[in-house]
């Protein structure tokens, strides 16, 4: 027993031996804006932002930079019943980022993310199901956008102007 023991240690050694990790670079896993960034938000109210904002740029003790986060929201009826009810919502939330370095007084970054999705009420009524997806894809959309912005800022140097 002890022999294939060894020999089953010694042969995933052998073969493990060659790993490369994904995650290798450290620009890919930090956040340059993490615990260093006063939030400033305006536009639509969008309850999960409040949450998942201290979840991806931390609290800010030392701030070198300011970030202005502008959400407006496009609702456009996709498809209309013969009594007028909707049967096809798309929602369209654009997400308007401005990160202004404080020590260097400028704008340092600007970017703007187009975040889209669709929903299809299920009455014209109160309807519990198609308010909590409603809720849902809101949470999603805020979540991925937050992500595609991080993205886009690990190849940045944010403390030149633009």
């Amino acid at each position: 027993m002890r022999i294939i023991l060894s020999i089953f240690i010694i042969f995933v050694t052998y073969a493990c031996n060659n790993l490369e990790f994904v995650y290798n670079e450290n620009k890919n896993l930090s956040n340059p804006l993490y615990g260093k960034t006063i939030i400033k938000t305006s536009g639509e109210n969008i309850i999960f932002m409040n949450s998942y904002i201290p979840m991806f740029f931390g609290k800010s003790s030392n701030a070198e930079f300011v970030l202005s986060i502008n959400i407006s929201e496009n609702q456009t009826k996709r498809s209309v019943e013969k009594n007028q009810a909707t049967s096809n919502l798309t929602y369209e939330l654009r997400f308007t980022y401005v990160i202004k370095s404080i020590r260097e007084d400028c704008v340092s970054f600007e970017k703007e993310i187009l975040s889209t999705f669709s929903i299809i009420p299920k009455s014209s009524g109160y309807n519990f199901g198609t308010d909590v997806s409603l809720e849902k894809k809101y949470e999603l959309v805020v979540r991925d956008n937050f992500n595609n912005f991080i993205t886009y800022l690990s190849d940045q140097d944010l403390h030149n102007c633009i």
